[in-house]
């Protein structure tokens, strides 16, 4: 069982940018929409592979949402990122670890990028190490969808793709996992990513 961590242990940040576009007037989906545009090699590609600082992603944002629009600085994005844990999925994912190997990988942020919240650092690295094993985007240097970070998974593990099952909120993450042959569920809420949990495991999740 392997999971992704931010929208799906935790809520969506998606919510967060939609009402930080309303409260400051920018248009529709703008931070979306550059997170989207050239995904692979973008400000936010480079800086969860820890290719750069975060001065130079706050310029590299701003000017990538200018030409879409609107200009957006990129620190003022990285406090929209913190979800809160979903205890449903957390609870989950303890009983699923009693029975199968689970791994996580998470797209993530260079150390410190978004400032310390103490207590829920503290909560999020109990969940982290819940996992027999963990990969950080901003640790090794790759990132989903590359489908070099899945393999990696699956080789560490010592499991066949065939035999694992991926969790994921995003459409483009997925894929690649689809093509090596494993069982994908797009998490949309927590109530139906445990129910296709369910069916998948055979284990009672709630």
């Amino acid at each position: 069982m392997i999971w992704d961590f931010g929208g799906v242990l935790t809520t969506s940040p998606f919510e967060a940018f939609t009402r930080f576009e309303t409260e400051r007037g920018l248009p529709a989906d703008i931070v979306r929409r550059t997170n989207a545009a050239n995904h692979l090699e973008n400000a936010w590609a480079k800086f969860e592979r820890a290719e750069i600082d975060i001065e130079t992603f706050d310029m590299l944002f701003a000017a990538e949402s200018l030409a879409l629009g609107a200009e957006v600085r990129g620190r003022d994005v990285l406090p929209l990122l913190q979800g809160d844990l979903r205890p449903e999925m957390v609870e989950a994912l303890k009983r699923i670890n009693a029975k199968f190997k689970t791994g996580c990988i998470t797209n993530n942020l260079p150390a410190n990028a978004i400032g310390s919240r103490s207590g829920r650092t503290l909560y999020v690295a109990e969940v982290m190490a819940l996992f027999d094993h963990v990969i950080e985007s901003a640790k090794i240097g790759l990132r989903k969808p590359d489908p070099r970070i899945y393999k990696l998974m699956v080789e560490t593990l010592k499991v066949d793709p065939s035999n694992c099952v991926y969790l994921d909120d995003l459409g483009v993450n997925l894929k690649p996992a689809r093509e090596m042959g494993m069982t994908t569920i797009k998490v949309v809420s927590a109530d139906q990513a445990i129910s296709e949990l369910e069916a998948a495991t055979g284990l009672v999740l709630r």
